[in-house]
């Protein structure tokens, strides 16, 4: 399985402040639910481009 580094980014501040990997082969942009050190709580991370 090939992988693919991404940097995910807070919904609500948009700081970048997490890296990843996924598969290269998706239909849909990687999100995942992480703590934000900037807004101090748990918010919605997407893939950024």
């Amino acid at each position: 399985m090939a992988q693919q580094k991404i940097v995910l980014a807070c919904f609500k501040c948009g700081s970048r402040n997490y890296n990843t990997s996924a598969k290269i082969d998706r239909e849909k942009r990687f999100a995942i639910k992480k703590f934000c050190k900037k807004c101090g709580e748990s918010t919605l991370h997407l893939e950024t481009k």
